[in-house]
């Protein structure tokens, strides 16, 4: 780390702060709750312990791969659907297996039959169903039932849709919070450089840097081994971060101006961790790992390593993502320490 400290007409600088080393093979793993745009058949959340217990087997698969249809749209939006029109097909009132209900819709996912002529018509329906689609065929529901959703806006306005499909806030809610106990959200982050898990591609890389630089020496001011023979906290993550295409500046004092403020309760992989007790007195800087953990450069004598972000007696003083730092507003990093 390197920092500017300003005071009486002069300039000091002021050192990095303290912590194990290893070689190791690091896996990168984003991790994405729902899937994004372009996303293939089949692919969204893992399934919850609940899920699998609760959704038949057969009906799991066709919710994921339904999902395909509406690029982005994650299954447990279609399940979490298919759980309160007809507790998956199990629901004995009428209008589920066979005939209508009061409103007029059958099926599993409860449709109304002009609506469902009028979605298969827009969308050819894939093999595995009824000939000609029937909103009874558990595989025809399921798949026109994600092209409605697609139609009426999901996944970029997911409340709008399924507000389209039922028109009640009530039952808009009721969906959002059964798919959310039908998905197995993942850890925030691994604590470790072997699984790297982050929320976005540059964040994920910019731990990847940090974790490769592993046992390298702790050099005042380094910008690297290859520069000056090792790191400083500062160096290290301005260099992590403009291998991910985000340039910040050179030192803890201009770096923790640059980015969002994140709650410590909102830490996640990628955001910085500053240590001080003011803004003009920040003198560490470490790389968020997740799981209490971080990767930094710490002081003399100690090599770029991983560590537990807080410790007895720490300063922690705050956070920033500069993963989310727009390119407009990224800072030059030619600027001198």
């Amino acid at each position: 780390m390197l920092v500017k400290v300003l005071g009486a007409g002069s300039a000091a600088v002021v050192f990095c702060v303290v912590v194990i080393a290893a070689v190791v093979t690091t896996v990168i793993v984003y991790d994405q709750p729902l899937p994004a745009p372009g996303s293939s058949a089949g692919a969204g959340s893992t399934p919850s312990p609940q899920a699998r217990e609760d959704i038949p087997p057969e009906l799991l698969v066709l919710y994921q791969n339904a999902a395909g249809d509406c690029p982005g749209l994650d299954w447990s939006v279609l399940a979490a659907i298919g759980k309160i029109e007809t507790d998956h097909g199990r629901s004995p009132l009428p209008g589920v297996q066979t005939g209508e209900n009061s409103a007029g819709a059958g099926g599993l996912m409860q449709f109304l039959d002009p609506t469902f002529d009028a979605v298969v018509t827009r969308h050819p329906l894939p093999a595995g169903g009824a000939s000609p689609p029937s909103r009874y065929n558990p595989s025809d529901a399921i798949h026109a039932a994600a092209h409605y959703l697609c139609d009426s806006g999901a996944p970029a306005d997911l409340r709008a849709a399924i507000f389209a499909y039922n028109h009640a806030d009530w039952y808009v809610d009721q969906v959002l919070a059964q798919a959310s106990r039908y998905r197995l959200d993942p850890p925030p982050g691994s604590g470790d450089c072997r699984t790297v898990q982050a929320s976005s591609p540059a964040a994920a890389q910019a731990i990847s840097f940090a974790c490769g630089q592993l046992g390298q020496p702790y050099v005042w001011g380094g910008n690297g081994p290859a520069i000056n023979g090792g790191w400083d906290c500062s160096g290290l993550t301005q260099a992590a971060y403009r291998t991910s295409g985000i340039t910040l500046p050179r030192t803890t004092y201009d770096q923790i101006h640059t980015g969002a403020r994140i709650p410590e309760n909102q830490l996640a992989p990628g955001d910085l961790v500053f240590y001080g007790t003011t803004d003009n007195n920040v003198h560490h800087v470490g790389l968020f790992l997740g799981a209490g953990r971080m990767v930094h450069a710490p002081d003399v004598g100690q090599p770029v390593q991983v560590s537990d972000y807080r410790y007895p007696g720490d300063d922690y003083y705050a956070a920033t993502r500069p993963a989310a730092i727009p390119p407009a507003a990224q800072s030059d990093s030619r600027a001198s320490p």
